[in-house]
Order: structure tokens, then sequence, then C-alpha cells
């Protein structure tokens, strides 16, 4: 029997920082995952750890600094395609990579991802993916080792295969993303990506080329010590999922292990940096 899933609409203003507090406090609640829009955040929870006072003891929808409208509704794991095929569009990257569906025509760039997302992060639309995705267009990457931090969708892990990486980690706490990360690779012919659920835990003497994480600012900061003693020499680290202001919380953290930055990129107020050990 398929999963249900109570889906909250939030529609927040101003978006920013509103919308990753908000997250930040639906997560310590149960909700699993989440689709940011130009109006808000799209949430979802399993209905078997939903109640309806679940939002009653959220800071940031009293704070009198932000005005949060939500509605909520029921959705069953097998209509979630549906859902998203009404609003996905294919994207290009630098003219050079296409991340589409499989319903989507092949526009012949030099790289072609096709995904399916099931309710989890990386479709490419969000600036944090699409920024990545310039990150490793950059990158030599052939034959090097390589980890994806909080996969989602695969979308980074299957680039770099597709650019010659190998072998490569895909790592992400979320199970809807461990199952749709799976079903990607295999959709896009991949035979060098092994996925895994869970966190940082899973890392302990693991040695990459290049590590690639695209998670929220205080999980990169709580996990920083961990993701650098993987780090080879000379290796790259790219991080993303933060906002520019940021920046110097993040770069600190980084100092502390001998990193330098390399690149930054930025896209609208979501930033992406490339560091080099």
């Amino acid at each position: 029997m398929d999963n249900i899933y109570i889906e909250y609409d939030f529609t927040v203003t101003p978006k920013e920082p509103a919308t990753e507090i908000l997250i930040a406090e639906l997560g310590s609640v149960g909700f699993e995952s989440f689709v940011e829009n130009d109006n808000g955040v799209v949430a979802y929870i399993q209905k078997i750890e939903w109640n309806e006072t679940i939002l009653e003891n959220l800071f940031v929808l009293s704070s009198s600094e932000f005005h949060i409208e939500h509605s909520h509704k029921e959705i069953a794991q097998t209509n979630w395609n549906a859902e998203w095929e009404k609003n996905f569009n294919p994207i290009q990257v630098d003219d050079k990579v296409s991340v589409r569906a499989p319903f989507h025509a092949n526009p012949n760039l030099a790289y072609d991802i096709v995904i399916e997302p099931k309710m989890s992060f990386g479709t490419g639309h969000h600036e944090t993916t699409h920024m990545m995705l310039q990150h490793l267009l950059d990158l030599e990457v052939k034959d090097k080792k390589v980890l994806d931090m909080g996969c989602g969708t695969g979308i980074l892990a299957i680039f770099a295969e597709m650019k010659g990486a190998k072998p490569i980690d895909a790592i992400d706490i979320d199970a809807w993303c461990y199952e749709n990360s799976v079903e990607n690779a295999e959709r896009n012919n991949c035979k060098n990506i092994s996925v895994y659920e869970g966190d940082a835990t899973l890392l302990k003497d693991k040695k990459y080329d290049v590590i690639i994480a695209n998670i929220n600012r205080n999980i990169l900061l709580q996990d920083m010590e961990t993701y650098t003693n993987c780090l080879l020499d000379n290796g790259e680290l790219l991080l993303s999922g933060f906002y520019k202001e940021d920046i110097p919380l993040i770069d600190k953290e980084v100092s502390k292990y001998n990193l330098s930055l390399q690149k930054t990129i930025y896209r609208n107020n979501w930033v992406a940096l490339r560091y080099k050990k």
C-alpha cells in the first residue's frame, strides 16, 4: 500500500530568511521533504506522523517579522508524478547540460540528464542545484572518486558519472531521496554510482577526490570536519545550500582545515563555493 502524505503549501512574505527558518522548524517536527517555489515552500509529512496541532509550536509562524499563510491536503505517493508533471519544465545550464523529464524532448546538448523526482530535492530548477552543475562543468573529474552528499534526486552524482567520474557515492538521509536516486541512476544508465541512505556517519574511513555537499548551512557547519577529513590532498569541495550572507560563517569553518576558496557562483541570493585542499 502506498504511503499517504500530508502536503502543506506555505506562502511566505518576505520569502527570505523566513523560508529557511520555516524549513528547519518543519524538519524538527517530522516533515520529510520540501520544494521551494516563488511564493514560499511546499512541505510533506507522512500522515502517520501528522496531527492537527503539529504547527502550533513553530516560532516562525507566530513571528511579527513574517507573514505566512498555509493550506494542506492529503496526497498519495502514486499521485506525486502527476502533480509535478503539471509544473516541471526542462532546463538548460550554460547551453551544455539539459535536465528534463522522460516525456520531454532531448535538446541534444553535450550532457542530457533525465530525472523523475519523487518528493525529493534537485530538479535543477533550484538555484543551488543549477550552480553545482556549473561548478562540475568546470572541473576535470574523469576517473576521480566523488561523493554527492545530500544527493536528493541524484542529479549531481549522475552528472559526475557522465563526465567520467568513478566510483561515486551518493548519500541522503531521506528515504524518498534514496529511492529516487537509485531509480534516476538506473534511468541514466549509470554503472558507477552507489546510493546509501544515511548521514555523515557513513563516511568513516572514506576518501574522495571531489566532495559535493548541497545541504543547508547548519548541517554543513556540523559535518565540515568529516567532509574535510574525507577529502584527499588536492581534492575539491563544492558547497551550496545557503545564502550570500552565510559565506563568512562557511568560510571561517572551512578555513580551519586549510582549504582555499577557488571560485564563487551567485544565483539570486544563493551561493555555491568551490574549495581546494
